[in-house]
């Protein structure tokens, strides 16, 4: 192996990148969970400073392990890191150590937002119901330590998946090719109309739309230490979207935090090899994304209409769409609807971090991380809807302030007169 190729073989090493950190502290200046909490000493301490000590068991050196579990995961510390320090990504791999595949139920429970879809849509009003009812509440967190006043999703009784095989849209004219839609188990279960919205945008502009047989990405259990079953997961991803990226079919999904599982934590986090793992990295969009890539190329419809919106609307982009390092495509797509003023938010994290708002422990601080966001949208008035690309972040957002909140696609179509704005 030549010079260049260590070089790059190093920088791969997640752990290795600890060696860069000058301790500037940039990284705990920017965390929003610890200015909020005792509990959770700062993204340097628990990352960078503490990985020498992980790295020799031998010699019964201690670590912080128990307050990495704090960490939300939210990724800003390697976003603002001026020296390449991967601190969130070794943040997870550590509570990957910190479980030791001594996953708590209540974790495992989280972690299934896939099994919990499939068995909780065929009841879907018994599951809501039992979602708003407040005894029921409590008494999950009293057995389970699943906070009472979590935003849980509403469940939909047809699934995505079931509306498509009926209701696909053709692609029309002009036509361009096929995407794969990876609609992910929000995008199945719960988020469907964000699913519908998604497709029909891609088909007004020309694509043929295809469902790749998937299964959950794996993130919801890489958030709570389950790394063998997370990488399970990730592994028959990828040998089922490796057909679609050899026939040189790209994959696209409106679940941001999916998609950049698909891009970068399968690499990274989960250190997955597969034959196929960067091309379809390389293959995978987020759909705003992927939607401003056809407008750069001149290849966007821009036939959008007004929408029933009154004032300026305030655009949250969520942690997990700031990592995919694409900047904001949806405010450039929001500039082409006529009459609409979109302000984008300086909060810089809504708090709910995935599964880390619904544990009881770390609800309070899911909410105090979540306040100045919550502020902005009380300011700007929660008769309007919020624009955000997380499905979980959508939720808390809702659940901290009443506002409706929506994603930018659903925007786009509606713009488009393919499907009414639902804001409720």
């Amino acid at each position: 192996m030549n010079d260049l190729a260590h070089t790059f073989a190093a920088y791969q090493d997640v752990e290795f990148t600890a060696d860069w950190c000058v301790k500037c502290n940039i990284c705990t200046a920017a965390c929003p969970v610890a200015p909020v909490t005792e509990l959770f000493p700062g993204p340097k301490t628990v990352g960078p400073q503490a990985q020498r000590f992980r790295r020799d068991e031998d010699r019964g050196l201690d670590s912080p392990d128990k307050s990495v579990d704090y960490c939300s995961g939210c990724g800003i510390c390697t976003m603002v890191c001026p020296h390449g320090v991967k601190i969130m990504e070794m943040n997870a791999r550590a509570r990957e150590q910190l479980y030791d595949e001594r996953i708590p139920l209540r974790n495992r429970l989280l972690g299934r937002n896939e099994t919990l879809g499939k068995l909780g849509h065929k009841f879907a009003p018994l599951v809501n119901f039992g979602a708003n009812f407040k005894p029921a509440r409590i008494a999950a967190e009293a057995v389970m330590g699943v906070a009472r006043d979590a935003p849980l999703p509403t469940f939909h009784f047809t699934s995505f998946r079931e509306w498509f095989a009926k209701h696909k849209p053709a692609a029309e004219a002009p036509t361009r090719g096929q995407i794969a839609y990876f609609h992910a188990c929000a995008g199945n279960y719960y988020e469907v109309l964000t699913s519908q919205a998604a497709v029909r945008v891609l088909a007004h502009n020309g694509y043929d739309v295809l469902l790749p047989e998937q299964n959950c990405c794996g993130l919801p259990m890489q958030s709570n230490g389950e790394f063998k079953a997370a990488r399970s997961y990730a592994e028959r991803n990828l040998d089922r979207l490796s057909f679609y990226v050899r026939r040189g079919i790209p994959i696209v999904g409106a679940s941001t935090s999916c998609t950049l599982a698909l891009k970068s934590d399968y690499r990274e986090i989960l250190q997955i090899q597969h034959p196929e793992l960067d091309r379809v990295a390389e293959m995978t969009y987020d759909i705003s994304e992927f939607l401003r890539l056809l407008h750069l190329r001149g290849e966007l419809k821009t036939d959008f209409s007004a929408l029933p919106i009154n004032g300026k609307v305030l655009y949250h982009a969520p942690c997990q769409q700031k990592a995919h390092h694409m900047g904001q495509p949806a405010l450039d797509l929001f500039a082409l609807i006529p009459g609409l003023t979109v302000q984008l938010s300086d909060a810089a994290c809504c708090g709910i971090a995935g599964t880390y708002g619904y544990k009881a422990e770390k609800y309070d601080i899911a909410m105090a991380v979540g306040e100045p966001l919550f502020e902005q949208v009380r300011e700007f008035g929660v008769e309007q809807p919020v624009i955000c690309d997380s499905e979980t972040c959508r939720w808390q957002i809702t659940h901290g302030t009443g506002a409706a909140s929506i994603h930018p696609v659903l925007a786009l179509a509606a713009a488009y007169g393919l499907m009414p704005l639902e804001v409720g």
